[in-house]
């Protein structure tokens, strides 16, 4: 006997927006099926892939005011339009219509994400909006989801997924690394925010630091790793920009 596993959709969300050359920038919602119990549920685990999916390509420009708004949404703030240069609106006509979905093949959770239209901007605000429309009691748990998502940078696979599900939440410093990576790099390397150190400069601070993380000259252990791999991060950032 064989059996055929059949796929189900387990949450799914329609973003309206205008096209890229469209002279007006603006953003709707349409069908939503974000289920949130337990939080953040497939709902919340959607709407975290959407933004993993698509923040690493919005433009530097508007990253602080995306966290700005996230920030403002999570705490029930009113939020005023236009945000990052769109307006977030109930009416749909002359919009196009992205559909993103979940999908449970089995016991294996995927993600149909559908890129052919919108900006990555005008897909993040679309999931960004459903998100603050959801049960207060749900939004905790799904914005710091959101926040995890925006500095996520790699695939969006299973160990998105599983992260996504442990609850872990991103700090404000992995926000301001994303938002403004100079600046993190400058206060990570701890150089003088005003001056512009030339690649020497960066090299020395960076060996120095690093010498003081390593276990063998006092650093702990437990943080050595992440601590090192912050350094590191920030001496390839100011390299790149000197």
């Amino acid at each position: 006997m064989v059996v055929t596993l059949v796929a189900v959709i387990v949450a799914e969300l329609q973003i309206y927006h205008s096209l890229p050359i469209a002279p007006t920038r603006r953003i709707a919602l349409g069908t939503r099926d974000l289920p949130t119990d337990p939080a953040p549920g497939a709902g919340g685990l959607l709407l975290a892939g959407i933004v993993a999916h698509t923040a690493r390509f919005v433009e530097a420009e508007l990253r602080e005011d995306l966290v700005r708004l996230i920030e403002d949404l999570a705490a029930d703030r009113r939020v005023p339009q236009p945000r990052v240069r769109h307006r977030f609106q109930t009416d749909r006509v002359g919009l196009c219509r992205s559909t993103h979905r979940l999908i449970a093949n089995g016991n294996v959770l995927e993600f149909d994400f559908d890129d052919e239209l919108g900006r990555p901007v005008q897909q993040a605000l679309g999931a960004i909006y459903a998100a603050g429309s959801l049960p207060s009691e749900a939004k905790t748990s799904v914005f710091d989801a959101i926040r995890n998502s925006l500095v996520w940078g790699g695939d969006v696979d299973t160990r998105f997924i599983n992260s996504v599900m442990g609850g872990e939440a991103a700090s404000m410093f992995e926000l301001r690394a994303w938002n403004d990576p100079v600046s993190w790099a400058m206060e990570v390397l701890d150089l003088d925010s005003d001056s512009d150190p030339n690649k020497r400069a960066v090299q020395r601070r960076f060996r120095t630091l690093l010498r003081d993380a390593h276990p063998d000259h006092g650093g702990v252990s437990d943080d050595a790793a992440k601590r090192i791999a912050e350094l590191t991060e920030a001496r390839d950032i100011l390299l790149a920009t000197s």
